[in-house]
């Protein structure tokens, strides 16, 4: 079960700003690498630099966006009453159209249907991850037994009791 939406809403903005300061940093490690000039040591500290600079920024970036979705769901779950894979689709749409905002309409509705569709794309995958999952830990029917490997009957033809407690 997932924490309360106030907590909820925190820990999802911390988690998006790890995200994007470990993948930013990854991703300008290597850019500023390749693009520095020759010799390992310009090269070493392009690289560095381009961490120190842009992974910050691009965690910051990955934070709002966390904190954002995180808050359109918070607020879809207490006006719907239900936490299902829509209020995630509605939240990337909405999170999407919103950041969009100062880009104008169009350029909005664009990012809302991106975000819908990348959401909707991350609920299927993660419904059928589930389903797959869940049908390898599903009961299964008992086998039928062998029978020859049970215990031979008891003779019970005379008086429908097994023969070990007939009273005389």
């Amino acid at each position: 079960m997932e924490e309360p939406c106030p907590w909820r809403i925190v820990d999802d903005c911390g988690g998006a700003f790890t995200m994007g300061v470990i993948g930013g940093g990854v991703f300008q490690a290597i850019k500023g690498f390749r693009n520095a000039p020759v010799g390992i040591q310009h090269r070493l500290r392009s690289s560095i630099n381009a961490v120190r600079i842009q992974a910050p920024q691009i965690g910051g970036s990955f934070a709002v966006w966390g904190c954002l979705f995180s808050t359109v769901d918070c607020g879809l779950v207490q006006i719907r009453g239900r936490e299902d894979p829509w209020n995630s689709i509605t939240s990337g749409a909405v999170t999407g159209a919103v950041l969009a905002a100062r880009s104008g309409p169009l350029a909005m509705m664009g990012s809302a249907v991106m975000g819908g569709v990348l959401l909707a794309l991350i609920e299927g995958v993660s419904i059928l991850l589930t389903h797959y999952t869940a049908q390898q830990f599903r009961n299964v029917p008992p086998l039928l037994e062998d029978p020859s490997q049970l215990p031979p009957k008891e003779d019970t033809s005379a008086t429908g009791f097994p023969s070990s407690q007939q009273h005389h």
